[in-house]
């Protein structure tokens, strides 16, 4: 073929150090705008995002030229250090070091949609450890949880 194709999309599940409450409501559509920015300016569409004040999910269309690991890195980098920027001046923000990455076919993309943009009210029953090991179990993956947990 002489064009490249791809179709890969990517729900990501991260948290804050500690998962710490440091994403205020002040500023957590400016960080969701900044993410987009990040997306566009490295050639990834992200879709939507959103979170709590502990984390945040982002679903994105991935680039055919960069990897999931080298996304989420551009991610996290670029926005921890506008948070600290903008609203940390002591540089106490910063996400922990890792996270979830689930693919998302093209029929599921609606349902992936709602559920990220409804996090408030999805988290009003549900704590982020138990969506995550939700996450897990839904998608089969593989894991020990002395291991999830910094």
């Amino acid at each position: 073929m002489a064009n490249s194709f791809n179709q890969t999309y990517i729900h990501y599940v991260f948290s804050t150090k500690h998962r710490k409450p440091l994403i205020k409501p002040d500023f957590e559509k400016r960080l969701w705008a900044y993410i987009a920015g990040i997306g566009k300016h490295n050639g990834f569409h992200i879709i939507t995002s959103g979170g709590m004040p502990d984390h945040a999910h982002i679903l994105l269309e991935l680039s055919k030229t960069i990897t999931i690991s080298q996304t989420i890195q551009k991610i996290k980098g670029n926005s921890s250090k506008w948070i600290n920027d903008e609203f940390y001046p002591n540089r106490e923000f910063s996400w922990q070091a890792g996270y979830g990455a689930f693919s998302i076919g093209r029929s599921g993309l609606k349902h992936a949609i709602r559920y990220i943009q409804n996090q408030k009210k999805h988290h009003e029953q549900k704590t982020l450890k138990e969506e995550f090991l939700d996450l897990l179990n839904k998608y089969n993956v593989d894991y020990d949880e002395r291991y999830l947990w910094d």
